[in-house]
């Protein structure tokens, strides 16, 4: 399920991002450069909030709905007729889509016991970085034919999708410590 999400950020990593605002709006790159500046600001900052959140919704709750306003800020930035409408977009969702990234590591380290941590993690890295390199492929030949935002609106369902699929099958598994029952509990070691 992670790998859908990484295919479909694949979609817009920040050369395609550039591409398609250049190509759209004629944005000169020096300006590109200063709003991808500060789009890194505001997703550190939002990845600093998760764990404030996390502890009042759970990490699951934390990843799915930061996520999901995200993803369709992103498909709105693909529909704006303007370049500072689909900037303000792309940079509203930065406010929350790195606020998934703890969350999202502290609950695969929470269900897994610590000897199986580095290899839990292996098995949920690697996939995601498999399958986000196969997306800008497709995004490059949707650019050549159109500067319409097709990337972006894909990106954004597609991690929409995982958003959905993740709440609607481990919504009912939390991390150990987040169970009422505590560590020991019976959620406490629920698959990733």
């Amino acid at each position: 399920m992670f790998s859908l999400d990484s295919f479909g950020g694949g979609f817009v990593v920040q050369s395609l991002l550039a591409l398609w605002l250049f190509e759209r709006f004629e944005m000169p790159v020096a300006q590109v450069g200063a709003i991808f500046f500060g789009a890194g600001l505001l997703a550190a900052t939002s990845q600093l909030a998760s764990p404030l959140l996390a502890r009042r919704i759970g990490l699951i709750r934390t990843m799915v709905y930061t996520h999901l306003p995200s993803n369709g800020l992103l498909i709105l930035a693909a529909l704006m007729p303007t370049a500072p409408l689909a900037v303000a977009c792309l940079l509203a969702r930065m406010v929350l889509s790195q606020m998934d990234v703890p969350a999202r590591q502290s609950y695969v380290m929470a269900v897994v016991p610590s000897e199986e941590r580095a290899v839990a993690a292996s098995v949920t890295n690697v996939p995601r970085s498999l399958a986000s390199a196969f997306a800008p492929l497709l995004a490059g030949a949707m650019l050549e034919a159109t500067s319409f935002g097709w990337p972006l609106i894909c990106a954004g369902v597609l991690k929409s999708v995982y958003d959905v699929l993740l709440l609607w099958q481990f919504r009912a598994h939390p991390a150990p410590e987040e169970s009422p029952a505590g560590p020991s509990g019976p959620g406490a070691r629920a698959s990733a």
